[in-house]
């Protein structure tokens, strides 16, 4: 097991920081976690970032079986240290064992999803147009077509998520798959967490024979290094997962540059829950309530997806729901949240809630113990009041649900309309609502970037089909996703290459297909065994 340095790694050397730094801390408790992490200057920051570009060349001459091995190996040392990672991240993050354990398991598989990916190739998008020389009026050249890696990558650790979307996330994972290098700024809430992970990677760097600066953390305070780093003309885009404030800082600084970049930055949603009549008709508004304040409270309320909004109809059976939904809400206890910063920015946005016009207090939980713990809230308005104060729908992170009652369609449709981009929207129906359903769904999908029916949003699946995106604040680039086999596109450019002498041509795009990819070949595709 590695033993904590309190040190950066830089191109796989550990680095002391030649700027003061700070300790982790037990979220649970408030005390202080050894070792205290220095802080780097800007001239390491440099030495992580040069590295980086030193290593892009050789880093994406790699085969698909090179990288695909690569990213295993990563994998497999991460599980090696496994228990000793999920330990500190429960004492870092205050997050229960069970959900941890699983997010190393969710860490892991995402590095074996794209493993895959990369060793089937069809990411590269490798299109072949044959040169037709005897084409009238004029010939065609041949013309070939494949995706390259932009080069060195910044990526942001997440507070919410010390793994999944952290160290070795997906940010990571899918811009190493694509032959990106990879500069990571750990988060300061969970330092221990992320030098383990950080070590992890950097053993399968060196075991798969590969240039050092493929791979380098650093720590360091939020801000300066962030922007600096962003800045930093060796970094060709950037991964982030965050505060709107914070993406926003970041984006700023990219398109400051000489030459702007991107940042794709995950920031800021709600996510809508729309619950239809017959969702709740009949008796069924207590089981949904229930679900619902399940969904509102799991993990303190810190996920990215936590159904913040939910539109219920007026009349009895939504009356029943509100006070369903309330008794749960009385009944649940606050649980740690990940920092103390976290916590009071929780309390700032409940009490704006709380005295907000026509808002309603339905429920309020109870404290929880330890530190860091606040109570669940539950409140109501209407959709003429959310018209008026469209703050009320703004996020607050953490266990906060908001219930906008609405009374007709047209109502329900128009405050949808209104509402700013979203990871998620989720619809409650039953078969007699699939005709209001289908009405508003071409005005969902111009919302979110991931529609859920009769489920709740928090959980996001890694595959193939998985958007976990959306429009502007959801994200700063709507076409893109950070979860899922997609999410190695961000990190790629088109490049087509005309009359390029068959033996200079790279592997990808050779008639003899060397890699066993599938191309597209004059419009048509062509698997591997043909």
């Amino acid at each position: 097991m590695t033993s904590l340095t309190g040190h950066s790694i830089i191109a796989g050397s550990p680095t002391a920081g030649t700027l003061p730094g700070s300790a982790g801390v037990e979220a649970a408790t408030g005390a202080a976690l050894e070792p205290v992490y220095t802080h780097v200057d800007e001239s390491q920051l440099e030495e992580a970032t040069q590295a980086a570009a030193d290593a892009f060349d050789a880093y994406r001459a790699t085969s698909p079986e090179e990288r695909g091995a690569f990213l295993e190996r990563v994998a497999a040392e991460i599980e090696a240290d496994g228990e000793a990672i999920v330990a500190r991240a429960v004492a870092e993050s205050g997050l229960p064992l069970a959900r941890l354990t699983g997010e190393l398991g969710r860490t892991t598989g995402q590095l074996r999803m794209f493993a895959a990916v990369v060793r089937l190739g069809d990411h590269l998008e490798v299109r072949i147009d044959p040169a037709q020389p005897d084409r009238t009026p004029l010939p065609r050249a041949d013309i070939r077509q494949r995706h390259v890696p932009l080069g060195p990558v910044a990526v942001f650790g997440a507070s919410n998520f010390p793994l999944a979307f952290s160290v070795a996330g997906g940010d990571t994972a899918s811009a190493l798959a694509a032959g990106c290098p990879v500069v990571v700024k750990a988060h300061n809430a969970h330092p221990g967490t992320s030098e383990l992970v950080g070590a992890a990677v950097t053993r399968a760097v060196a075991a798969a024979g590969l240039p050092a600066g493929v791979f380098s953390l650093v720590f360091g305070s939020g801000t300066p290094v962030g922007q600096a780093l962003v800045r930093d003309p060796r970094i060709k885009a950037v991964g982030f997962t965050g505060s709107r404030a914070g993406g926003l800082a970041l984006v700023a600084a990219a398109a400051a540059r000489r030459e702007p970049i991107p940042v794709y930055a995950e920031m800021s949603s709600v996510n809508p829950v729309v619950v239809l009549p017959g969702s709740i008709a009949g008796g069924r508004a207590e089981a949904l309530a229930t679900a619902y304040v399940g969904s509102l409270t799991m993990g303190s309320g810190q996920f990215c997806t936590n159904p913040g909004l939910t539109f219920v109809p007026v009349g009895p059976d939504g009356d029943a729901f509100v006070a369903a939904a309330a008794r749960a809400v009385t009944g649940a206890a606050g649980q740690t949240m990940l920092t103390s910063g976290i916590a009071q920015a929780f309390d700032k946005g409940a009490a704006a809630l709380r005295g907000a016009p026509a808002v309603t207090v339905e429920a309020e939980g109870v404290v929880g113990g330890g530190v860091n713990a606040p109570a669940p809230l539950l409140v109501s308005t209407t959709t003429s009041a959310l018209g008026e104060d469209a703050s009320v729908a703004e996020e607050v992170f953490g266990a906060v649900g908001v219930v906008v009652r609405w009374a007709d369609a047209g109502e329900l449709a128009d405050a949808l309309r209104a509402l700013e981009g979203q990871l998620t929207v989720t619809v409650q129906a039953t078969d007699a609502d699939h005709h209001l359903a289908g009405t508003l769904l071409p005005l969902l999908e111009t919302k979110a970037g991931r529609i859920l029916f009769n489920g709740w949003p928090t959980g996001v699946e890694v595959g193939h089909a998985m958007v976990h995106g959306g429009p502007f604040p959801a994200t700063s680039e709507p076409r893109t996703t950070s979860v899922g086999s997609l999410a190695i596109y961000r990190f790629q450019r088109p490049v087509a290459y005309q009359d390029v002498p068959a033996d200079l041509l790279p592997d990808a795009m050779r008639d003899d297909n060397p890699w066993g990819l599938t191309q597209r070949v004059d419009g048509r595709l062509r698997p591997a065994q043909d």
